[in-house]
């Protein structure tokens, strides 16, 4: 199954609450930190809610 690497390249900082709390349950914390998830509906939502913050690349 694809897999997704997600890495955070934005603060967060000055951001609504749901934003703060969707980089939280992606398990971004800072700028830099790096998470690879399955690539899931849910996940993929997740993404599209953060796009401006964060960077994906699809890896195997």
């Amino acid at each position: 199954m694809p897999r997704l690497k997600v890495t955070q390249l934005r603060s967060k900082v000055g951001s609504k609450p749901e934003i703060r709390d969707t980089l939280r349950s992606l398990g971004l914390k800072r700028i830099n930190d790096v998470v690879v998830k399955e690539d899931r509906p849910e996940i993929r939502g997740m993404v599209h809610a953060v796009r401006h913050l964060i960077k994906v690349e699809e890896v195997e």
